[in-house]
Order: structure tokens, then sequence, then C-alpha cells
């Protein structure tokens, strides 16, 4: 999810029965106010191209399901379990889809990650207009759509269950983007993490279970430290992570240094941010991080039918200097950050803020992470104009299969070359559900 001024392209059933207040109004009668307003994102939801996405995966069902349901709720509390169950409810949903178990919903490719991204925000424009007859504060409001994003992303049902020697892998994906360009865009890394989660990977140390979770394109949940929240728990606990978005035509690339540089290209809600990476403790912050992922095996590995490079390259102000220098080979010494090996958009700063956590966590020395692009998804010729094309095609399926499968083939290498290395996993075994 590279700059794409730069580069091209760049994760229900109701909780609680008898409840019996009436139903609300959906999003689509709900009177406009200033408050229940739409967001940008949720105003793409009405286009033709997310209604068909929805309707041919069956999840055109979730958002009025979700309606009917916050109907029926008597109290916060009420909401907010309901929230939690529907929200996590969507997310096993989706995943269960990708990965095969249940019914398909429709004719719509079952590695899609678009169907869990239109649901999500039909549920969060549902929540947004909810007018309970108890009354609800604007606070309150804030903290269920936080549970809704949180559950419906994989965020909080990250599970390594205990015993043996297991080694855990950590995934993060992130949402479609770029969709005022097309619509009906996907992100090869959402559909990773959709197929991938929970999975087990064979490799040459033994068996590796696999987590993942998928991240809002925003630079707001960023800067309130989605990031940072979502992975804390985890890093001590892993053998290794990678965080993953699409990235460049062709290619997958393994992002050697990372950023601390916001370019200011527009988000999912077109706001953009040009300033420094904002974290906690700035008078500690480094301009640049890097990878501890073994690139050298990865790169050389067979993994797949795209080639993968080790990307060195970064764009810094050289010390001393006011103009911003492209070089290939890494920052110099003391210079500034104006672009990682990924860019200067949230696939490089999802990048950095992992590999600084992991640095402050003091896991910089023994936890193989970085980042890893994948080739840009593109639909097939003939099939490329946003306002007549079709919402998949052959060419579109195959290559997000192939990109999927390519992911599952890095993700062995990288923890074959690292070994035990890491050394997480032996001290680890006797705790069972790290939550």
């Amino acid at each position: 999810m590279s700059n794409p001024r730069v580069r091209i392209g760049v994760l229900g059933l109701a909780l609680l029965a008898g409840l019996s207040a009436p139903v609300t109004a959906s999003a689509a009668d709900a009177p406009a106010s200033p408050s229940a307003a739409p967001t940008v994102e949720e105003q793409r939801l009405d286009q033709a191209a997310p209604q068909e996405i929805l309707r041919r995966s069956g999840f055109d069902s979730v958002a009025p399901e979700f309606a009917r349901a916050l109907g029926k709720g008597r109290s916060y509390e009420d909401a907010r379990r309901l929230v939690v169950h529907q929200a996590a409810a969507l997310w096993r949903r989706a995943v269960d889809r990708a990965q095969g178990r249940g019914p398909a919903g429709g004719d719509l490719s079952r590695d899609d990650d678009r169907p869990l991204y239109w649901a999500r925000l039909g549920m969060t424009r549902e929540l947004r207009v909810w007018q309970p007859s108890f009354g609800i504060r604007g606070d309150q409001r804030t903290a269920l759509s936080g549970e809704l994003e949180r559950n419906s992303r994989g965020q909080t049902s990250i599970r390594y269950p205990g015993g043996g020697r297991l080694k855990r892998v950590l995934v993060t994906g992130f949402d479609p983007f770029t969709l005022d360009r097309d619509i009906r865009i996907s992100n090869p890394s959402g559909a990773t993490a959709l197929a991938l989660d929970g999975t087990v990977i064979e490799t040459a140390d033994g068996p590796a279970r696999v987590e993942t979770a998928v991240f809002p394109v925003r630079w707001q949940d960023f800067t309130e430290g989605t990031v940072e929240r979502t992975l804390k728990p985890y890093l001590p606990k892993v053998d290794l992570f990678t965080t993953v978005s699409q990235g460049r035509v062709g290619r997958f690339d393994v992002e050697r240094t990372n950023g601390a540089w916001r370019g200011g290209f527009g988000d999912n809600e077109n706001i953009g941010r040009t300033e420094t990476v904002p974290v906690a403790d700035p008078s500690s912050q480094p301009q640049w991080t890097s990878t501890t992922l073994p690139y050298k095996a990865i790169v050389a590995a067979d993994t797949g039918r795209f080639p993968v490079y080790d990307n060195t390259g970064v764009t810094e102000i050289p010390a001393g200097g006011t103009v911003p220098v492209v070089r290939a080979d890494g920052p110099t010494a003391g210079s500034t950050a104006r672009a990682g090996g990924g860019g200067d958009y949230l696939s490089n700063e999802i990048a950095y803020r992992a590999t600084l956590l992991r640095d402050r966590l003091g896991l910089g020395a023994t936890l193989p992470g970085g980042h890893v692009h994948t080739p840009v998804l593109q639909f097939g010729t003939g099939n490329t104009d946003p306002a007549t094309g079709a919402v998949t095609d052959p060419d579109f399926v195959r290559d997000r299969l192939d990109i999927i499968a390519q992911v599952r083939s890095i993700l062995t290498v990288a923890v074959d070359a690292s070994g035990g290395s890491s050394g997480h996993s032996s001290g680890q075994d006797a705790e069972a559900d790290v939550s």
C-alpha cells in the first residue's frame, strides 16, 4: 500500500433473545442530522458495485439484521454485548467463507475480501443512525463503534493454543483503498488475512499457527494507536510477524527500512496527513526502523510466480540538508525520513509502528518481523473501466489466489530461515489461549 502518487495501486446473529423495544429505522430511511451523517466511506455503500458484491456473497443481510437486533435492545449494556457478538460473528463468517466452510452465499469467489469490508460499513452506518428508546451519549456511541471495528477485524480474536512446540506467526492486512479511483477494488493483503487466519503451515522446524487481523486505511485510527493496541499483547509471545499490504505491479517486496513520515495522500475518508508519524514518547522516536525478517532467504527462495525483491530504497533529507534525496541503498546517518522502502503511506506506517513497537519491547535482536508488499491486484484485460466493468473476472480471482498462496510460502520460508532464533515458542508453551 505504497503512496499511489509514486507507485501504482497501492480484515450475524442477535445475542440477546426476547428483547422487545421497537425496531429502529434503517440507515436508508433515517432522517439526516449532523450527528448521524454517514462517513465518506459509508457514503460509497449505495453505489452499484458494493451492493452487487454484498448480494453475490450473501453479506447483504448483515446490516439489516444488525439494525433489527439493535432495535430490540433495552440498555446500553445490551447494545454493547450485541455489537461485540455480531461484529465478531462477521469476522468469523468472512474467515469461514474464505476458507471454504459453510455456504458461499452466492457466486462471488470465496477468496474475496470485499464482502467483509462493505458489510462492516453497513453495520457502522446502522450504528451511527441508531436512536435507541433509552437514549445514548456520544461517548457511548463512540465506544460501541470501537467495539464494532476491533471485533469485526479479528483484532480481538487472536488465539494461540498452548502445548507442544507450535510456532506462532502473526500477520496483518488492510481494507481496500483508493475506492474513488475504482469502487470495485480488492486488497490482496486483506484477502490473505482471511485465508490464513487460524491455519497451520508446516515448516522444517515444525508446525506454525498463523493468526491475522485487518486494519483500516485511515490516518486517524493509526494516530489513536490501533496498531500498538492490537499488537502489543502478542509480539512478546510470537515467533515471527509480518505486516502485509498491496504495493507494486507484478512483484513482491520485503521492505528493508521504514520511515517516520506521513506523505499526505488521502485515506479512505479522503483525509491526508503530512507530518512525522505521531507515536508515544516522540523524544525517543527514531527516523528509521528496519526489518528483522530473513529477507535474503525469502528473496532467494522459489515462493511463487511473482518475483520477490529485497527493497533497500528510501527517500531522506540528509543531515544538514533541506532537499529530499532518493537513495537506493538505505538511509545515511542522521538523515530525516521522507519515505521508507514502502513509501510514505499507511503501509509504511504500519511497518514503522510494528517494528518500533518490537524494538521498544526489547525484541529487536530476537524477533523476526517486518513488512511484505504484495503485487497490485488488477482486473483482467477488457475489464479495466470502473464505470462499466464487472466486479470480478477470472484473471482477478487467479491473481488473488496466487498472491495468497505466495504469502503462505513466504511465511514458510521465513519461519524456516529464522529457526529457533526467536526463542518465544519454547518459553511460552505452557500459556494456552494467549489473549
